[in-house]
């Protein structure tokens, strides 16, 4: 009869195959399941006779496996430790592991904060630490965490394996007040020093001609966001950074043309680096809940 049409042998016999086998004895075997040896020398039979195959050359002192059955333990203690780890990661309550993540303020502020309830409950056994990052300089060369960068691709950030998570577009937007102006080219601009300052790529490519008006510099997108929401002039919104400004009405879009900037947020990590369970686990729910497919 082919092996693959044996029927599959019961978990207790193979139970006392493997710990028998381990202990090179019998007794010994029958000691560490709680059995007797005569319960032992009997699984092991009953399986000899299914498989049709010895397993033990019988010794005077203790036993010695035959080459079939020396082929056949690797294989059981593979499926054993498959069982037990699927077990464990399953049913065992599991301790809390903090995890590091670095952002950039307005990421961790707009996109990450919201959510902080959402991963709370999803992944209960992680306390997620928060480092803001404000330049690039700030995330260190050899930092083996989790992070989040800005940048035009994943191939920007030298070292390490990227997943993105946004693809910005940017639109002017204001307070619904400061929308009623005629002309709201002309309304204070706010702009953000760094890879955002973009409107005059903005009015380039929507072919319009600003008016003069004044300026003000922030730092941080998400400080301008903030100014913008009181008035203070208008900022060219990053989305989805500033969509949740835009849903509570607190803030609205000056123009329908929105201009890809080719760039978005990515979640890197260490090249070939191995996580930590709550890394892979948390890498996993920020690419479910903001990733985006990367263009080819």
């Amino acid at each position: 009869m082919p092996l693959t049409t044996l029927p599959l042998p019961p978990l207790d016999w193979l139970r006392s195959f493997e710990a028998a086998a381990r202990l090179s004895n019998f007794t010994a075997a029958a000691a560490e399941l709680g059995l007797t040896q005569a319960a032992v020398s009997q699984h092991i039979r009953s399986l000899e006779e299914r498989l049709k195959q010895p397993l033990f050359i019988r010794l005077a002192r203790g036993v010695e496996l035959t080459p079939e059955g020396a082929a056949y333990l690797p294989h059981l203690q593979s499926a054993f430790a498959v069982i037990a780890n699927s077990t464990r990661e399953l049913f065992e309550p599991k301790t809390v592991q903090s995890v590091t993540i670095r952002s950039p303020i307005s990421f961790a502020v707009l996109m990450i904060a919201p959510k902080l309830p959402q991963i709370a409950k999803d992944l209960p056994f992680v306390q997620l630490q928060i480092e803001t990052i404000h330049t690039p300089a700030d995330y260190g060369e050899r930092f083996v965490g989790l992070d989040i960068r800005f940048g035009i691709g994943p191939g920007s950030f030298a070292g390490r394996q990227a997943d993105r998570l946004t693809r910005e577009t940017l639109t002017p937007m204001a307070s619904p007040h400061l929308a009623k102006a005629k002309d709201w080219t002309g309304l204070p601009r706010l702009t953000v020093v760094g890879a955002r300052e973009m409107w005059g790529e903005w009015f380039a490519v929507a072919r319009m001609k600003p008016a003069l008006g004044p300026t003000h510099k922030f730092d941080s997108f998400v400080t301008a966001l903030e100014a913008a929401k009181h008035g203070a002039g208008m900022v060219l919104g990053s989305r989805p950074l500033a969509d949740a400004a835009l849903r509570d009405g607190s803030l609205v879009t000056l123009s329908g043309f929105a201009l890809s900037s080719g760039a978005g947020h990515y979640l890197t990590a260490p090249s070939g680096a191995h996580l930590s369970p709550a890394e892979e686990a948390v890498r996993r729910w920020f690419v479910t809940v903001f990733g985006v497919p990367i263009s080819r």
